[in-house]
């Protein structure tokens, strides 16, 4: 059985330029962004008339989803796509003076388990908020298209899967070949002829046939969408909503860099939160030990605490889950940076936590030894860099 498959893809004809947009998860504080791209796009089909940014999401979508299903119903109808059957496509993304190369296909979500603990074939990376997947079910669930944001990472580090498609390139068919707008840099688009899709398939087998906790894929960007793909297939047993349209990519490629996220906590007693903390970690910890540098409006300081996860990030967010749930006036933050944690900490009553990031070879040892980590574990590259909509595929 072939755990990622070739799918019947639909790519506009025309203006890919003003089609493609970034994931609708980006840029969620920022109105200005999304209405310079309103203003690039105007009225021309995009795939920016059959998202819902997420700086929209509000308590009541329903006009907004309504008017989404019916543009796509009419692109549908239309003359806006062309349909290319039991396809795969070689994606290379030009971003930052670096190249992100991929491979774009179908996954079957009955392989897909995002809960902590699976030993599912593909697992997410970061623990899902359940909370998040109702309103993203209520804007999938009568839309008759996917788009995929969805970026799966693979552990190759003998770059055996998708690395060799870039010497062969020049002999693959184009799908596509433009500059992403905003500053979202350039990629192409290639058709896989059958043998080189076989070639992948066979070479992501490969990967966990010694394997006993056969991890293939880990959920890079876009968890609670496949998430939500997951849940409305389970609502339905719609056969086509049962695969999910995504991209995936080598952990090991060179241009993709993970980056920590860091803690700040509002409204919080300094010496309350450390002294319940240290206890909290002497008591379930085991002999190894981690160390995170404290910030407050004094400065900073280090402290050694014993590890209860693998990464310093689950030692101290799970403490942080049940002190919030006891605390519930205290507010936390997620921050990329530490000169902007340390700035954050100037205030009264505020406390950040800065520590040793994840290296990305790191990754799927632990989830395999942790399940999925904590949410906000890591960064995989800046806003601009996250995976526009380009490639569609019919799910009713």
């Amino acid at each position: 059985m072939k755990h990622f498959t070739p799918a019947d893809i639909l790519l506009p004809k025309k203006d890919f330029e003003t089609w493609a947009v970034v994931a609708c998860d980006q840029y969620t504080s920022e109105p200005d962004y999304w209405h310079d791209v309103e203003s690039i796009v105007g009225e021309k089909p995009s795939a920016l008339h059959i998202i819902l940014p997420e700086i929209y999401l509000s308590d009541d979508n329903s006009p907004r989803i309504k008017k989404i299903n019916e543009t796509m119903q009419s692109y549908l109808d239309g003359e806006v796509f062309d349909l290319h059957e039991n396809s795969m496509i070689y994606v290379e993304r030009e971003s930052n003076n670096t190249v992100r190369r991929g491979v774009v296909g179908l996954i079957d979500l009955e392989d897909y388990d995002y809960t902590k603990g699976s030993h599912a074939l593909i697992r997410a990376t970061e623990a899902t908020v359940l909370e998040r997947i109702p309103p993203r079910v209520q804007i999938r669930k009568d839309a008759p298209l996917e788009m995929p944001h969805i970026l799966l990472l693979i552990d190759d580090p003998a770059l055996s899967v998708i690395e060799p498609l870039g010497d062969k390139k020049d002999g693959f068919k184009p799908a596509y070949s433009f500059e992403l707008m905003k500053n979202g840099g350039h990629i192409d688009g290639y058709f896989l002829p059958d043998e080189a899709q076989q070639a992948v398939q066979d070479a992501l087998e490969a990967l966990i046939a010694d394997q006993d906790d056969k991890l293939l894929f880990a959920v890079g960007d876009g968890n609670h969408s496949l998430a939500t793909a997951k849940e409305c297939y389970n609502q339905t047993m719609n056969p086509l909503a049962r695969y999910a349209l995504v991209e995936i990519v080598n952990i090991h490629d060179k241009s993709i860099e993970f980056e920590p996220i860091y803690r700040v906590l509002f409204n919080v007693d300094r010496e309350d939160f450390l002294s319940k903390f240290i206890a909290h970690t002497e008591a379930l910890g085991g002999e190894s030990t981690q160390r995170f540098e404290v910030v407050d409006k004094n400065g900073s300081s280090g402290i050694d605490v014993k590890a209860t996860a693998k990464l310093p990030v689950g030692t101290l967010q799970t403490f942080i889950d049940d002190y919030i749930k006891d605390n519930p006036g205290v507010r936390i933050d997620y921050i990329h940076g530490a000169d902007v944690t340390r700035s954050l900490c100037r205030d009264d009553d505020t406390l950040g936590f800065i520590f040793e990031g994840m290296a990305k070879d790191e990754l799927f040892p632990a989830i395999v030894a942790d399940g999925s980590l904590p949410r906000k574990t890591f960064s995989m590259g800046h806003a601009e860099d996250k995976r526009f909509y380009i490639e569609a595929r019919k799910i009713k």
